[in-house]
């Protein structure tokens, strides 16, 4: 017996150091971090600045902008595979904690969309002044709620080289009603489910445009659990959030990437705006099948269970849907250098 508990004790031993190895390895991302402190336009933003190892100075750059909820500069790492594309094409990322989040100044559930795009543009204003980003060379990556930011700042600035987002909504209310219908299907609720939550749904927008404060919303008894006081000052500000209106002023080229399987965002609406409103030669449209929100393989995103916390600690690469990790190096690869004007 105590020689088998020694083989035992052995192979767990091996297999802790090959498992660590891997882990290792996997998450060895050909970038170098820095930590950055960027002027901010209400307050400074803590930032990671990613990187190229071995591309040569000025790099390019790609801002990144997060979805909703509370995210540090990584995205608990969701980014770094990401980061690691954009190097290999030669660009830097640059990412930051929201207000609020891992010790940063502010609070995110206190902004609204264009305080998002007022906040990417000190980014913008402050990589233009860095002499290892190549001003010619700068883009900009988003996410879910990114869309109605994004947007903003690419009418306003011609000057980038390129907007890329990824599940982006048109309409805030819209999409909402999408999301909960899409959901209450994954659950296979029944109508009687169905009808009782958009009915909830119903008398919430009621109360959103009847300019309700928190104790009223409260009051209603709609939610159960109810949002936090500052969760309904968000949804307050925002709710109206409309992209249309910003999609024909924008001149820059976009790639759309939107998941098959998206259960936030109606992205066959998104895709009927934007080609409605953007040139064919300024839209390109990457659909992933199989893919989520997030553009990772739907029964990883959707079902988060062991098997993606495994696949995400061995192998986070792989999380993405296939395809997706080179569409965005390519992309980017072949857009043209553009004026600072």
């Amino acid at each position: 017996m105590l020689r088998a508990s020694g083989w035992v004790i052995a192979v767990c031993c091996v297999f802790a150091a090959v498992s660590g190895g891997v882990v290792l390895v996997q998450n060895d991302f050909d970038i170098a971090e820095q930590r950055v402190v960027i002027p901010g336009s209400a307050q400074s933003l803590d930032a990671i600045l990613a990187l190229p190892r071995r591309s040569e100075k000025p790099h390019g750059l790609v801002i990144f902008v997060h979805g909703d909820g509370p995210a540090d500069a990584s995205r608990d790492s969701f980014y770094r595979p990401l980061w690691e594309t954009f190097a290999r094409a030669g660009y830097a990322s640059v990412s930051w904690n929201k207000p609020g989040v891992a010790g940063a100044p502010g609070n995110w559930l206190f902004q609204s969309m264009h305080d998002r795009a007022v906040e990417t543009e000190a980014v913008l204003a402050w990589a233009k002044g860095r002499s290892d980003i190549d001003p010619h060379r700068i883009g900009v990556w988003g996410i879910s709620q990114a869309g109605w930011v994004l947007p903003e700042v690419a009418a306003d600035h011609p000057e980038l080289q390129f907007m890329i987002l990824v599940g982006p909504a048109v309409n805030w209310l819209r999409q909402g009603e999408y999301n909960l219908r899409a959901e209450l299907r994954a659950q296979r609720a029944g109508d009687a489910e169905i009808a009782a939550a958009l009915h909830r749904r119903t008398e919430s927008v009621r109360l959103l445009r009847a300019d309700a404060d928190y104790g009223r919303y409260l009051a209603s008894g709609i939610d159960d659990p109810p949002m936090s006081a500052d969760r309904w000052r968000f949804v307050h500000t925002n709710y109206t959030a409309d992209a249309t209106l910003q999609l024909g002023r924008i001149r820059i080229p976009v790639l759309l990437a939107l998941g098959a399987d998206d259960r936030n965002v109606d992205v066959a609406e998104t895709e009927r705006v934007y080609r409605a409103h953007l040139s064919p030669n300024q839209l390109t449209v990457a659909t992933f099948p199989h893919a989520s929100h997030n553009i990772v393989k739907a029964p990883l995103d959707h079902d988060q269970g062991v098997w993606s916390v495994l696949v995400a600690v061995f192998a986070p690469r792989s999380l993405y849907a296939p395809g997706y990790l080179e569409s965005l190096r390519q992309f980017v690869g072949d857009q043209p250098e553009r004026s600072t004007a």
